[in-house]
């Protein structure tokens, strides 16, 4: 069985993160489709497959999916011109939609979103998303530990986060705690005097469906050089502190009154853990086609992370609780 799958958007992410894996399938056939087609018979030259002028074409060669790689600022115009087609499956970058960027995700980026995946569901394509961190050693030997220990509900969450790894970190959030119901937020916007457009630092409080609750601080202000997020959730069983790229995880165990660290090996740097989330990551997904499977991560997944930055934005805006299943419905 041959797969074949549509790369939309032959950027810098397509180029690093998702063709040369792809390309060594050898049951995998790609095409690409780029606004600028250099770049795409660049990418067809170095690593194989075809190029196509046009969504038309694409839809004619009936691919078993096609994955949009385009930058966030274009992924809603890119995912609506799809739409006009009846392709099988659709598997999106991050932020699903950000048209001002990741850093700054709007109201109207959640609305659009829900109206595209509605769009699909309509048309019966099933839609996904990549979220690699999901794929890192740590979170899923978390997602072990938590299950294996009995760990039980999550009561309390608290989250750091630089802006390049925010919609991941809040998709963490929910893989490990569940839906959240009510937001309240403020930013620096009005004190520092911020520039419209500008990136601002933003803090949060929410409660759970469960009735947990936590606490999220976003900013793009910290180096590079140190951990570029941290998560910590407190079960009824347990305690998970996770930190940066794959970094180390802290686990305390109240059964077993123990407090133990797990580090990755030291001769691997993040940026590797990093690069071969991508890898999983596809990997599981390509696995679903083939089985004609659910995929790992749903398109869903992505509205839910877009519905905590709507609401969490609107609550700094107005200064007030939110409710996100009266004022951000995915329905």
């Amino acid at each position: 069985m041959t797969l074949r799958i549509g790369i939309v958007g032959t950027g810098n992410v397509a180029r690093s993160n998702y063709v040369p894996f792809l390309a060594r399938q050898e049951d995998v056939e790609l095409s690409y489709l780029s606004r600028t087609r250099e770049k795409a018979e660049a990418l067809a030259t170095e690593f194989g497959g075809h190029v196509v002028d046009t969504v038309a074409d694409l839809a004619a060669e009936d691919p078993d999916a096609v994955l949009v790689l385009t930058r966030e600022t274009q992924r809603a115009e890119a995912v609506a011109g799809l739409l006009e087609h009846s392709f099988r499956r659709l598997f999106f970058e991050k932020p699903l939609v950000a048209r001002n960027g990741q850093e700054n995700v709007c109201e109207e980026d959640f609305f659009t979103a829900r109206d595209l995946l509605k769009q699909a569901a309509d048309a019966g394509t099933q839609t996904a998303m990549v979220f690699n961190y999901r794929f890192f050693e740590q979170t899923q030997r978390a997602a072990r530990l938590i299950a294996e220990r009995q760990f039980g509900q999550a009561l309390q969450v608290v989250a750091y986060s630089h802006y390049a790894t925010w919609s991941h970190v809040i998709d963490l959030i929910h893989l490990f705690a569940g839906p959240i119901v009510a937001m309240a937020a403020v930013d620096s916007a009005t004190e520092r005097g911020t520039g419209a457009g500008a990136a601002v630092d933003v803090g949060g409080a929410f409660r759970f469906e469960n009735g947990a609750i936590g606490t999220i601080l976003g900013t793009v202000s910290p180096s590079f050089a140190f951990p570029l997020f941290e998560l910590t959730v407190n079960f009824e069983g347990g305690r998970l502190h996770m930190r940066d790229l794959d970094g180390e995880m802290e686990v305390l165990d109240y059964a077993g009154a123990c407090h133990e660290r797990i580090a990755p090996i030291a001769n691997a740097s993040r940026w590797d853990h990093y690069g071969a989330s991508f890898g999983k990551s596809v990997a599981a997904y390509l696995e679903t086609i083939r089985q004609d499977a659910p995929p790992p991560i749903g398109g869903d997944a992505g509205l839910q992370e877009l519905r905590f930055e709507a609401a969490l934005r609107r609550s700094a805006a107005q200064r007030r609780w939110v409710d996100l299943e009266e004022e951000f419905p995915i329905a």
